[in-house]
């Protein structure tokens, strides 16, 4: 019965600081547009990427010339 005289006004103190917080947020505007960032996902507002310049691939040298296709160098 004692531990009751401690848990009613913690749960009252906590139920406070919870309507407290909820007050502060509507006051502060975190509930203004709920659907804003949902549909400003979905817009296709980017700019194209510019085309990328083509690499230039390096010839292979003549000393590679005895390479068996595995891929790998010897040293």
């Amino acid at each position: 019965m004692t531990a009751l005289i401690w848990l009613i006004p913690l749960a009252l103190g906590l139920g406070f600081l919870g309507l407290v917080g909820f007050l502060w947020s509507l006051k502060s505007g975190q509930f203004d547009d709920l659907d804003g960032a949902g549909e400003r996902i979905l817009m296709d507002d980017d700019k194209p990427l510019p085309p990328r310049p083509q690499a230039v691939l390096a010839e292979d040298d003549d000393e590679d010339a005895d390479d068996d296709g595995s891929g790998a160098k010897s040293l």
